[in-house]
């Protein structure tokens, strides 16, 4: 008999939302992440709330193939990385920032794959022991990575393809595209400033912004990218290089723990 190796199971970070003042907040993560994880890697995605220490971490990543880390609006806050306090009309996600952060450590300790995107790189690189720049374009000689700002600004607008990133040669991104450099797209006010422990820089933009990392175990798949490699991923060389690695190592991981698996990987 032949046995089928099991769906991969994705664990999808949301972000907390409030909506509206009068209410509780609603969970939720953007629907191009979970849509692009379904097209790119055949797996059940999970969303994950934000719900900080109620969360058994360890539990969770024993039960899981791999984890997306999403983009989001509010920003790591400052006290994880010992930097200056937000302004107070930063928004902030004290839930994800307590789940997330201690979920990559477990997450390498029992080698289960991670793709971070945008946010996700962010919160990797302080996991880590890293540390953010809060405003990349205050900074001397750096461009605006920021999105466009005006109201009538469509997706494709958004989205599109900004800058051209340097692949550091040798390394994981460029063995999967054997290319120098990729254009990406560009969303985000916040950077890697310090470099977490045991991360590998990927790739770079001209003004020397850290725009791909890695961890330094390559039998991990530990990534972050800065861009929205969520964004037609199957149209990027490079995007979709980095979807097909993390769903081959979310594959392995899930063919370890077997049908109904829960043990440590």
């Amino acid at each position: 008999m032949t046995i089928t190796a099991p769906r991969p199971l994705i664990g999808v970070a949301a972000n907390a939302r409030l909506a509206d003042p009068r209410r509780q907040s609603l969970y939720a993560a953007g629907e191009r992440y979970v849509r692009s994880l379904m097209k790119m890697v055949d797996c059940i995605p999970v969303l994950m709330p934000p719900v900080g220490t109620a969360m058994d971490v360890a539990s969770l990543v024993s039960r899981m193939d791999g984890f997306v880390l999403t983009g989001g609006i509010a920003n790591v806050e400052p006290h994880h990385y010992g930097g200056p306090a937000f302004p107070p009309d930063e928004p902030i996600d004290p839930g994800r920032d307590a789940l997330v952060l201690p979920l990559v450590r477990a997450c390498i300790a029992q080698r289960v794959p991670v793709f971070g995107i945008c946010r996700g790189i962010q919160e990797i690189n302080v996991a880590l022991g890293g540390s953010l720049h809060y405003r990349i374009h205050a900074l001397p000689g750096k461009d605006d990575h920021r999105m466009p700002r005006r109201e009538d600004v469509t997706p494709e607008e958004v989205y599109r393809l900004r800058h051209m990133v340097r692949l550091t040669p040798g390394g994981l991104f460029h063995s999967l595209t054997g290319e120098d450099e990729m254009l990406v797209n560009s969303l985000h006010g916040q950077g890697v400033d310090r470099l977490g422990e045991g991360l590998v820089v990927e790739a770079t933009s001209h003004d020397g912004v850290v725009e791909g990392v890695r961890y330094e175990d390559q039998a991990q798949f530990i990534v972050g990218v800065q861009w929205h490699a969520e964004w037609q991923p199957g149209e990027h060389t490079l995007s979709g290089a980095l979807y097909a690695a993390f769903g081959e190592a979310a594959r392995a991981r899930a063919a370890r723990r077997g049908p109904g698996g829960g043990g440590a990987g």
